[in-house]
């Protein structure tokens, strides 16, 4: 077992545990276990489960971000100090007055990317989990906390004809209807995604400098997300994108009530 993979074993165990909890709980209540709907609710609680548990780091990022624009005065000005100025000392000086500004003000540029990086772990778990799917059917083993006997149920379950274990350059089953479903969650995830950006940040640079370092850092961030999930989405089976979909409709719900806030 190399390394990365011993890191993830956790995460995905923790994944699985909570996908066969839900999948268990809506059996229990009569949907059939190979059916394609119970594994997509089980998705779909995971996330809720996952987000829930972010609330915290949420409330947290929106402090952070409300810091940030306090902070802007104090970085235009330490601009200010240090424009015209490129030599190697003077560019070490500024960054550390600035980094000194952040531990100050107890915030930092990547604030607002913090939920998706502490989400990260559990999505590679996950996309780790679905995408060997296929493989553990095929040898009659189970992966994670999942059994054969499951891993073989999901392996047979589908949605609207397109297998939850195929990706568009992994695909098998119907391919028109897999390449129509995995291409509108693709849209919809990257739209929320650049929605969410958008708020963020309306919400950041509200009477901000547009020349400010954080104006730049934001619009940076407001284009290159969309891209990235859009790009990512082709590799994704579509049970992760199921994940991916609903929870960046959890995040984009979430900041729409926080940019009502004053």
């Amino acid at each position: 077992m190399d390394f990365f993979t011993a890191v993830m074993e956790p995460f995905r165990w923790l994944v699985s545990v909570i996908m066969v909890a839900f999948h268990d709980g809506l059996t229990g209540l009569g949907m059939p276990p190979s059916d394609g709907w119970t594994w997509t609710l089980s998705i779909i609680g995971l996330v809720l489960v996952i987000r829930a548990a972010l609330i915290p780091v949420f409330l947290a990022q929106v402090k952070a971000q409300r810091r940030m624009r306090l902070l802007q005065p104090d970085l235009m000005a330490l601009q200010e100090k240090y424009r015209g100025r490129t030599d190697q000392l003077s560019r070490q000086a500024m960054a550390q007055e600035q980094m000194a500004l952040y531990k100050k003000h107890g915030t930092n540029p990547l604030s607002a990317c913090l939920p998706l990086l502490i989400q990260a772990p559990f999505f590679l778990g996950l996309f780790q989990v679905l995408s060997g799917i296929s493989n553990a059917a095929g040898r009659g083993e189970g992966i994670g906390a999942m059994g054969p006997d499951q891993v073989s149920q999901f392996d047979a379950a589908s949605i609207l004809g397109v297998p939850l274990s195929a990706s568009l350059l992994h695909g098998s089953g119907n391919l028109t209807a897999l390449a129509v479903l995995a291409v509108a969650m693709i849209l919809v995830m990257t739209a929320c995604q650049f929605l969410t950006q958008k708020l963020v940040t309306a919400r950041m640079l509200d009477g901000q400098d547009p020349d400010s370092p954080l104006v730049r850092q934001q619009k940076v961030l407001l284009y290159i997300l969309p891209v990235v999930f859009a790009a990512g989405g082709v590799f994704f089976p579509i049970g992760v994108l199921v994940y991916w979909t609903v929870s960046n409709l959890w995040t984009l719900g979430q900041q729409f009530l926080v940019s009502r806030q004053p």
